[in-house]
């Protein structure tokens, strides 16, 4: 009893800071999204109801702002995946140089991410002084200059899903790297040893070994796509839906303070959708995970 007691003390700053920053927070931003007309200097409201929730679903830049998050999370999580898959085991076939191109392929997760986004910007950015570098191998290989930044939407869908895979396989990279690394030697000379194929070894042996590691990047891909908004920022600028390029985070901060700003029970009401979307789709994959993710 007494041990138990110790535990529960040494968890308390944890708890506390859990149930201050996050629990609570979590809890206010229900409640304002089911007070209607909320005023934000008089902090005065005229009633609950399901108002909030019903303006948001059928307000365009919230629509707009949800299908390009669905069409972010969709391409991104299992193309970045699975590149950094392939990527890993290159580097697990040669382990001279594995640490070095490791640090290579690191190098732009540590780097600030509005930075990555103004390099981006002007390779793929047309204006009247130039097409951009991107541009210029396009019209090398016969094909014609697009606009990526302010033209054609799925032009611009595009350059964000790219982005979006740069910044986030780095870290893919690292963990399947390390979780290859961990798997036992001994499973692939005894599959050797009885002539097994290199993809029988990748899918029977591989694969299941680092599937724990697989399923955290998959469930954390889905999370950060979700969230996802300095990437659109550092492409498009802060008006991302004069651009159509906004994302449920970005419509949440615009209602709270851009242009349309100041409408809190507004922003609930769409993080209160994003965190039940999110839900979700972690429930779905840890359902998924009891059959194919071995431990």
């Amino acid at each position: 009893m007494k041990s138990n007691a110790r535990g529960w003390l040494y968890l308390l700053p944890s708890l506390l800071f859990l149930g201050v920053f996050m629990v609570y927070p979590l809890i206010d931003v229900f409640v304002y999204s089911f007070e209607e007309g909320y005023n934000f200097a008089s902090q005065s409201y005229f009633g609950h109801g399901l108002y909030n929730y019903s303006y948001v679903l059928h307000d365009p830049y919230f629509l707009q702002a949800l299908k390009n998050t669905f069409i972010l999370v969709i391409i991104t999580v299992p193309l970045s995946t699975g590149i950094a898959l392939l990527i890993s085991l290159g580097l697990h076939s040669i382990p001279k140089l594995k640490e070095l191109f490791q640090t290579i392929y690191f190098l732009p997760y540590v780097t600030n991410t509005l930075a990555v986004g103004l390099v981006f910007m002007i390779l793929f950015k047309k204006t009247a002084y130039s097409d951009g570098m991107i541009n210029l191998l396009i019209q090398t290989f016969g094909g014609q200059s697009v606009d990526f930044i302010d033209g054609p939407y799925w032009a611009k869908m595009m350059v964000l899903c790219i982005y979006t895979v740069w910044v986030v396989m780095p870290f893919k990279i690292l963990i399947l790297t390390s979780a290859l690394a961990s798997v036992n030697e001994d499973y692939y000379k005894a599959a050797r040893v009885d002539g097994t194929s290199k993809w029988r070894i990748f899918t029977k042996i591989t694969l299941p070994m680092i599937s724990p590691m697989l399923f955290y990047l998959i469930i954390t891909g889905f999370i950060g796509a979700f969230k996802a908004y300095s990437d659109a920022v550092a492409l498009f600028g802060t008006d991302l839906n004069a651009a159509g390029m906004n994302t449920i985070v970005g419509y949440v901060y615009d209602m709270l303070y851009g242009n349309s700003g100041g409408y809190p029970s507004f922003a609930s009401a769409a993080a209160i959708i994003l965190f039940l979307i999110v839900l979700t789709i972690t429930v779905i994959n840890l359902l998924v995970s009891r059959k194919h993710v071995y431990y």
